[in-house]
C-alpha cells in the first residue's frame, strides 16, 4: 500500500504525522510512505532524520495583515497545487492523511480531486484554518478534543481519536532517560519550553527566574527555541545573569520523551501535541497558551488541563516571573495535591491514539 503523510510547519503538525507514519510502518513492513513538506519548514530537518522518503512543495503561509506578503502567499498557492499535484500523480497513493498547517493543504485539496481518499487529523481543540477549510472537501475528520467535534459541521465525518503521540513517549524507561538526560540527585527537575518554535513570554519569564534556581531545590531545563537562543543568550549577557550547573539552556531539545520522563514539573505553551505528550506520561504541567494564535486556540486546550485538574494555566496577559515561581513551589511543595495532579493528567490521555487513528485509516482503504 501506499500513503502520503503531510503536515508542517511546526512540531504540532510534523511529529502526530511521523507518530502515524510509523505506526503504519509497525502494521506493514512494506509498505510505502511519502512525506510532503516544504522545503524550508521545520519538517526539513525532522523528517529525513526518521528515515522517510520527503519530496517538497512552494507554498508559504499567510500572514493575518494585508501586505506584499499576502500577494506573494497567494501566488505561492497555485505552484503549491500544482507541485501537489504533480507528486501525487507521480507516487499514485491509496491514501492521503494531513494533520494541519499551510502545507497540507493543496496535498490534500488535489488529492480529493483526483479521488484519492482523504483524512485529516485535527490536533486542537479548536480546530485550525487549514482544517476547517479541508473538512468539507475530505472523506473523514479525526479529532483529538471532543470540543473540537462540535466546531467541525460534518458530525457523520468525525471520529474521536485523540492525538498521535511518538512511541517513544510510551516505551521510554527511566534507565534510558538517565542515560541521556543528568538529573541532579535530589533535585525536582523542571522542564521549560514553548513549543518547536519557543515562545518569547515563557523566555522572557525564566530569564528573570534563573537566578533562582541557582543553589534551590530544582534543577531547571529551559528551551528557547532556535531563532529565540541567541536573543536570549544575550540578555543573559547583558543582565550579567550568572547560570551555575542547576540551569541548562538550550535552543532545541531533540531528546524530548527522555528529559519529560524525568521532570517532575512541566512549563508549556499549550500546543495540542505538547499536552498530549504531557499527559501520556502524566507529569503535571504549567500551561500558558500563546495569545497570538489563530483563533486563540491554545488557551482552549489550555483550559482542558486546568478544568480537569491536571496542572495550572497562566494567561500571557497574566504572565510575570513572580507568578510563575509561585506556582512553581505551590504544585511542588503540596505532595497530595501533586499525586492529584499526575492521576488526573494520566486520565487525559489516549495512549491508544495512534492505533486508533490507524484503524480509522484502513477502514477507508
Amino acid at each position: 500500500m501506499r500513503y502520503v503523510v503531510t503536515g508542517g510547519g511546526t512540531g504540532g503538525h510534523i511529529y502526530p504525522a511521523l507518530a502515524i507514519a510509523k505506526t503504519i510502518m509497525k502494521h506493514q513492513s512494506d509498505a510505502e510512505i511519502l512525506y510532503i513538506g516544504t522545503k524550508h519548514g521545520l519538517e526539513s530537518e525532522i523528517v529525513p532524520r526518521e528515515g522517510f522518503e520527503f519530496k517538497t512543495i512552494r507554498i508559504q503561509g499567510f500572514r493575518r495583515k494585508l501586505s506584499r506578503d499576502t500577494f506573494k502567499s497567494a501566488c505561492m498557492i497555485f505552484r503549491g497545487m500544482k507541485d501537489a499535484k504533480r507528486i501525487l500523480k507521480e507516487f499514485k497513493p491509496d491514501i492521503v492523511i494531513g494533520t494541519g498547517g499551510y502545507v497540507c493543504g493543496p496535498v490534500v485539496y488535489q488529492a480529493s480531486r483526483l479521488k484519492i481518499p482523504t483524512v485529516i487529523h485535527e490536533s486542537n481543540a479548536f480546530p485550525g484554518i487549514t482544517n476547517k477549510i479541508l473538512a468539507k472537501k475530505v472523506d473523514k475528520i479525526l479529532v483529538s478534543f471532543d470540543e473540537a467535534n462540535k466546531r467541525f459541521k460534518r458530525p457523520e465525518r468525525t471520529v474521536l481519536t485523540g492525538n498521535p503521540i511518538r512511541e517513544d513517549f510510551l516505551k521510554v524507561t527511566d534507565e534510558e532517560a538517565n542515560r541521556v538526560i543528568d538529573k541532579i540527585a535530589g533535585k525536582k527537575l523542571i522542564f521549560s519550553f514553548g513549543g518547536s518554535g519557543g515562545q518569547k513570554s515563557i523566555n522572557l519569564a525564566i530569564l528573570d527566574l534563573i537566578e533562582r534556581f541557582n543553589d534551590s531545590k530544582y534543577q531547571l531545563i529551559h528551551v528557547t527555541g532556535k531563532n529565540r537562543y541567541e536573543d536570549f543568550m544575550r540578555l543573559v549577557d547583558d543582565k550579567n545573569i550568572k547560570v551555575n550547573s542547576q540551569v541548562k539552556i538550550l535552543p532545541y531539545m531533540y531528546a524530548m520523551p527522555e528529559v519529560m520522563k524525568l521532570s517532575d514539573l512541566v512549563i508549556i505553551s499549550a500546543g495540542a501535541l505538547g499536552i498530549s505528550e504531557v499527559t501520556a506520561l502524566g507529569v503535571p504541567a504549567i500551561v500558558i497558551p500563546k495569545s497570538y494564535t489563530t483563533e486563540n486556540h491554545q488557551e482552549y486546550n489550555a483550559r482542558v488541563i486546568e478544568e480537569n485538574g491536571a496542572g495550572r494555566m497562566i494567561l500571557e496577559s497574566d504572565l510575570s516571573s513572580d507568578k510563575l515561581w509561585k506556582i512553581i513551589n505551590q504544585i511542588l511543595v503540596d505532595e497530595k495535591g501533586y499525586t492529584k495532579m499526575v492521576e488526573n493528567s494520566l486520565k487525559l490521555s489516549e495512549v491508544d491514539a495512534t492505533e486508533q487513528i490507524y484503524k480509522e485509516i484502513e477502514s477507508m482503504i
